[in-house]
Order: C-alpha cells, then sequence, then structure tokens
C-alpha cells in the first residue's frame, strides 16, 4: 500500500480538483482516498441554510491515546476569471522551474497536501502518533462561509469531539511563502457603539458637539 507522503503528489491530485466554491470538484473525495489508508474515519456532513447553496464539507479522525491535534482548512478555491490570461492551466498543476502552478496551490490546498504529507510520513516511519490527529476541511471559505468551518465545529463538537491545538495551513510570508509561523492570529468581533452628541452647521462647528472629533 503506497501512503500519501509526497506532498508535491498530493499537491498535484487537489490542485487538479477544479472546486470552486460551492463546489465540491472532487477534492474532498481525493482527500479521503489519501487519508483512509493511514488509519483515518472519515465524515463528509452536508450543511445548508436558506438563500446559500448546500456545502459539503469533511471531518476525518486518526484516534490515538494522548492530545488531540486539528488541521483546519478549505479546499474551495476562488473563481479562475480569463482563463487565457494564466500562464500555466490553472487546474492542471504543471511544474515550471521548481513551482507548482494552480489555482488553490498557496489559499490553501498547499497546506493541506503537506500537513497529509507528514502525518503519513510519521505513521510509516513510526506506526502512528500517540494522541490524536484530525482534519476539519470545509468547502465554503471563499463564498458566503455560512455552511463551512462554523458549522463543521459545532457538528464535530456535537459528537464529542475536543481538541488541544489547532493547526491553520494559511501561509504567513512577508519574504517568502510559508516563512513565519504565527502563535494565534487576527480574528473579527461584532458590536454596536452608541455616542451622544449635538446636530449643528458645518459653517458654525463651535454651536455642535461633534462625538467623533472630541
Amino acid at each position: 500500500m503506497t501512503l500519501p507522503t509526497d506532498p508535491a503528489e498530493n499537491l498535484a491530485a487537489l490542485i487538479r480538483c477544479a472546486s470552486v466554491t460551492p463546489a465540491e470538484g472532487g477534492a474532498l473525495t481525493a482527500l479521503e482516498t489519501m487519508l483512509k489508508p493511514l488509519g483515518f474515519l472519515v465524515d463528509r456532513p452536508v450543511f445548508s441554510e436558506d438563500g446559500t447553496p448546500d456545502i459539503e464539507n469533511l471531518y476525518a479522525r486518526r484516534s490515538g491515546n494522548g492530545p488531540h491535534l486539528m488541521f483546519a482548512g478549505h479546499t474551495d478555491v476562488v473563481p479562475v476569471g480569463d482563463e487565457a490570461a494564466w500562464t500555466h492551466p490553472p487546474f492542471a498543476a504543471e511544474i515550471a522551474n521548481g513551482e507548482m502552478y494552480g489555482r488553490g496551490a498557496v489559499d490553501m490546498k498547499g497546506g493541506i497536501a503537506c500537513f497529509i504529507a507528514a502525518v503519513a510520513r510519521h505513521v510509516e516511519a513510526n506506526g502512528g502518533p500517540k494522541g490524536s490527529v484530525s482534519l476539519l476541511i470545509t468547502g465554503d471559505e471563499e463564498g458566503p462561509a455560512i455552511n463551512g468551518t462554523v458549522k463543521l465545529l459545532e457538528w464535530a463538537a456535537s459528537r464529542g469531539e475536543k481538541w488541544d491545538a489547532s493547526v491553520v495551513g494559511e501561509p504567513t510570508n512577508p519574504d517568502a511563502l510559508g516563512d513565519m509561523i504565527k502563535v494565534g492570529r487576527r480574528g473579527s468581533m461584532s458590536g454596536a457603539v452608541t455616542v451622544n452628541g449635538r446636530q449643528g452647521h458645518v459653517a458654525y462647528p463651535l454651536l455642535a458637539d461633534n462625538p467623533v472629533r472630541g
């Protein structure tokens, strides 16, 4: 049995899947093919919501006694635009000058391909990690992002899944691709802000109370 130890081969298989949001495009099937020989149990829940397309996602776990490491990512990609403007076809995974070209190579099929290769090499050399390893992969990151990560996390948690740490393979690259590892990452926060002031005419600002300028 051949294990998916080569990240370049893994990446090529994923790039060749035209997984433009919301299409699965064969990408999750390719992942399942890689993961099952490594001892992962694979689920592919589909989430729906009115006004949005149904999205297929993937959760895979290889269980062990010890801490639980989860890799989070997405296989969907943005549209290719004018394909004639591409130097290399977007879904051909062509290699030129030692670099692989294709839609999603960086964001973020490359990270997924490398993570699977790392697990495969560990399994091949050591028989598998002592703890648990899981992959939480959505097909709805580049689109509305409604039927993806949040629902997949809730689905997994409802089944008793708990994680000790998570790795997200989105690259951080101030100088070269993937040359930096971040502990934590920026997020988002929504809120309501109430300000008080006194309206006035722009010609008479001294008679108004502008809460923005103070």
